[in-house]
């Protein structure tokens, strides 16, 4: 196991700079800034939550610390959200609750998963602040969005030592090094169902990886959801969430296959399978399911963005249509048990 020495508590009391030059912080928060600072809210205080119910039951020192430094971060974040909203005497978002987590609700998911669950959820907040910085020219947001982005960097560095010391994943595969500059000179290159197909590129090979880690981790903790879940319509959702990502990963899973490249490994047997008590209330895991489903627009985005082959391109685009329709299903349900906050919109100019 990882020692305390190489795993310490989150430092996450670190001022910022109250005091920017540019004298934006004087200037009402604009659409960009409103917009990240409620996802932020959002995203955190479901974590809260989530986690809370993890640490009840923990019993590996390491994994213990990582949860407790991502739920430190989570209501560090919260807190310094609610202060930029209270200056503004912008309306604090309801979030998630204490009455959204059990926590004497007896185990779900066995410890290594927890490590697992942390690095997806990272994942998905580093993305939010990172494509947040950019756009932010208000310099105390985006100074609190760099923060924010940084801790989470370094909890993603102590997650990765946890799972690759205690070997909770398989060590990224190896491609040969080039012997030189080599120019792609023909157009088999962007082949991939007929004619000569080249062998995966390191970009390719490393997003099919992300996707198969990403959705073995979605899978697992759609099981535990989909046996705890008490509404049936959510259930029948979850089922399908299953089945769909099951069968994107088969599918990647086999691109790599096909080139002895190994891949990650099915997380199914982490989740505690004898316990059919909920922890979470059915708002907070159709939320959940579907903010991160959401999420994997993103990721197939990038994955799109630089892959080449024809074949993994047309696997990606059928993932992202599978996807956009289980997101649309969920919002309709959240919706009808008016469970869903809206974003802060722009101003209705309809004419009367």
């Amino acid at each position: 196991m990882t020692t305390d020495k190489d795993l310490n508590p989150m430092n996450v009391m670190k001022p910022l700079n109250r005091n920017p030059k540019t004298g934006y912080e004087t200037q009402p928060l604009t659409s960009f800034e409103i917009g990240k600072l409620w996802a932020t809210y959002m995203g955190n205080s479901m974590s809260i939550q989530i986690l809370s119910y993890f640490l009840q039951h923990c019993e590996e020192e390491d994994i213990r610390m990582l949860l407790e430094n991502g739920l430190a971060l989570s209501k560090d974040f919260i807190q310094r959200t609610e202060e930029f909203f209270k200056k503004e005497n912008f309306p604090i978002p309801i979030g998630f609750t204490k009455d959204d987590v059990n926590l004497g609700a007896p185990r779900l998911y066995k410890d290594e998963f927890y490590v697992h669950y942390i690095k997806y959820a990272a994942k998905a907040g580093m993305s939010l602040y990172a494509v947040a910085v950019p756009l932010i020219m208000r310099e105390d947001v985006r100074e609190f969005l760099i923060y924010c982005n940084e801790c989470t960097t370094v909890l993603l560095g102590q997650i990765n030592t946890v799972l690759m010391d205690n070997k909770f994943i398989a060590k990224p595969p190896t491609i040969p090094i080039p012997d030189g500059i080599e120019k792609i000179d023909k157009q088999s290159f962007l082949n991939g169902f007929l004619g000569d197909v080249r062998p995966l590129h390191a970009l390719e090979i490393i997003h099919l990886w992300d996707n198969i880690e990403n959705n073995t981790t979605s899978m697992a903790l759609l099981l535990g959801f989909h046996q705890t879940v008490q509404d049936d319509k959510i259930r029948a959702l979850f089922k399908r969430g299953l089945e769909m990502t099951d069968k994107a990963v088969k599918q990647y899973k086999e691109k790599l296959h096909v080139e002895s490249i190994h891949s990650p490994d099915y997380l199914d047997h982490l989740v505690v399978t004898t316990s059919t008590y909920p922890p979470f209330s059915d708002k907070i895991m159709l939320f959940h399911k579907v903010d991160m489903f959401a999420m994997k627009v993103r990721a197939f985005g990038n994955s799109l963005a630089v892959t080449a082959r024809r074949d993994i391109d047309m696997l990606y685009i059928r993932t992202l249509i599978n996807i956009g329709a289980f997101v649309d299903d969920g919002m309709n349900i959240l919706i009808q048990k008016v469970w869903l906050e809206s974003p802060p919109k722009a101003y209705d100019r309809t004419l009367e």
